[in-house]
């Protein structure tokens, strides 16, 4: 479920619910389990909690539980995500962890720039040092627009790839409609001077601006939820037709990122 206190303040900086106070009592457990899985690896690591458990959104069973490590290694992030989502099932739809490193927050890069506004507005500090601690308020701009979205032409690479090697074109719709609709949301930000990372009310909102993808728009929003069943040639038709014009938009107004430094 969205945020409903995601918004901008009247400084120009970006404004959501996350808040440890709001954390769920019931998704507890699987925190607590988190911070003993991390600490068992690495001391030094930290680990963030986001998403519907961190705005007090999240409901029991249906919502995942959404983790950050940073300094985590991959592999052993994904195990822990395997091992907590067994354990707690009764709980949570599934516990993901993503694995981040400290490079990933360099800070000369787009990318760098995104994960410290993603770390700082969106993520509540669980165990290992805080890396939010020295980091200010962000503003709704858009470099934190471009942090977050101006990958999306190296996504399309790599759904492309996937698409073509024969993946499950299920599976690669609902990320594809999840990431692009994530873009609309920055577009909407960008053009309405605003900020969103809600994705029903950006398609929304973009349909009114750029009518022709209004259908397209809705498609995007079938794909990202359950239920959706696209074949190979939807994905690519998708991929060459409403996701090519997200990025020719996103370029022209946001920027996108470096395919070698994330700059």
């Amino acid at each position: 479920m969205h945020d409903p206190l995601e918004s901008v303040t009247s400084y120009g900086t970006i404004e959501t619910g996350v808040s440890r106070h709001r954390v769920p009592a019931l998704f507890q457990p699987v925190l607590d389990a988190a911070v003993v899985a991390v600490r068992a690896i690495d001391d030094d690591s930290s680990l963030y909690v986001y998403g519907s458990v961190a705005t007090g959104m999240a409901r029991l069973v249906r919502s995942d539980v959404d983790l950050l490590t940073v300094g985590v290694p991959s592999v052993e992030a994904a195990a822990m995500a395997r091992n907590l989502s067994v354990r707690f099932s009764d709980v949570s739809s599934a516990v993901e962890v993503a694995a981040a490193q400290h490079n990933g927050f360099s800070p000369d890069t787009d990318e760098g720039y995104g994960g410290r506004v993603f770390l700082r507005h969106y993520c509540v500090h669980l165990a290992g040092p805080d890396l939010r601690s020295t980091l200010p308020e962000y503003a709704a701009d858009v470099r934190a627009a471009r942090g977050f979205n101006g990958d999306i032409a190296l996504h399309v690479r790599r759904w492309r790839v996937e698409l073509d090697d024969g993946r499950d074109p299920v599976q690669l719709s609902r990320r594809l409609a999840r990431k692009t609709l994530l873009a609309v949301a920055g577009l909407v930000s960008v053009h309405d001077a605003t900020w969103t990372t809600d994705r029903e009310s950006a398609a929304a909102r973009w349909a009114e601006v750029e009518p022709s993808l209004a259908n397209n728009l809705n498609m995007l929003l079938a794909w990202s939820r359950d239920g959706a069943t696209p074949d190979r040639e939807a994905v690519d038709a998708a991929l060459v037709g409403v996701v090519a014009r997200i990025v020719t938009s996103l370029e022209t107004s946001i920027g996108l990122w470096n395919a070698k430094n994330g700059r």
